[in-house]
């Protein structure tokens, strides 16, 4: 089925366009992109998936077979591929993607002698983002010309930050990106909220530094905590979002319940 086929959820309400960012790696990015997309999905909301993180893990979240891509979302940014022709169905119905492959890799260097280079994922955006409620870009952990690329094209960021030591160790970085890309590029770019991933219960760590986030970025910090959960890491090596491979675990039920709490913001 192609994503013509399928429905907006609500085709009068504007299409928001989410970039789901944290420079470090390992902090929940890409888990949180194909679980949540797939919450969202199964709430009857329509989603593009864009990957633009060379490593592909959430293509491959979605049982995305890489190698047999004749292209993806580098030729929509340097071989002006139409991206239309890129966007493929994953496993769950209300769910397309635009993967990305390790070939994107060398798309930091090339994008640079590009014109326009900064407003290339939002031009290819604008040409199809309407026929979708949500849009989440999955950004690699850099502050290179892709991740800007990501900030001009987002209306608002997701940001996950993950309950372990140094957990705002580089936060401040990413927000003066985010002031720079406003004052230059995107005057309307915000914060969606901010996403406590690898939450464990049962240490004070997790505990001080989820009041540390909490005091940092105040109500931008989503109710809904990821919990460490080992469904969560098995998923992806099954090519599924959490709510399918494990419907009852801790990681699923976070997931669908932040899902809720995306969509009563807006």
């Amino acid at each position: 089925m192609g994503y013509l086929d399928v429905k907006r959820a609500n085709p009068l309400k504007k299409t928001k366009v989410l970039a789901v960012i944290n420079q470090k790696g390992g902090v929940g990015k890409s888990t949180t992109v194909v679980n949540l997309s797939a919450a969202l999905g199964e709430s009857k909301k329509k989603i593009l998936v864009v990957d633009l993180d060379p490593q592909g893990n959430t293509s491959s979240g979605y049982g995305i077979e890489k190698e047999e891509l004749e292209a993806d979302v580098y030729d929509a940014l340097l071989n002006d591929t139409p991206i239309e022709d890129l966007i493929v169905d994953t496993c769950e119905q209300r769910v397309f993607a635009v993967p990305a492959t390790i070939q994107l890799a060398g798309a930091e260097v090339e994008l640079v002698s590009v014109d326009g280079r900064e407003h290339k994922l939002k031009e290819i955006l604008d040409t199809v983002k309407e026929h979708f409620d949500y849009v989440f870009i999955d950004c690699p952990p850099s502050l290179g010309l892709l991740t800007i690329n990501a900030l001009v094209a987002a209306d608002e960021l997701l940001i996950p930050i993950q309950c372990e030591f140094y957990a705002l160790e580089g936060v401040s970085k990413l927000l003066e990106s985010m002031r720079m890309v406003k004052n230059r590029l995107n005057p309307d770019l915000e914060i969606f909220g901010v996403l406590l991933t690898m939450y464990d219960s049962r240490t004070t760590l997790s505990k001080q530094v989820a009041e540390e986030v909490q005091s940092y970025f105040g109500k931008k910090v989503f109710k809904t905590i990821i919990p460490r959960n080992v469904k969560l890491s098995e998923a992806p090596s099954h090519g599924l979002p959490v709510t399918q491979y494990a419907r009852i675990s801790k990681g699923a039920q976070a997931y669908v319940k932040l899902a809720k709490e995306v969509i009563r913001r807006g």
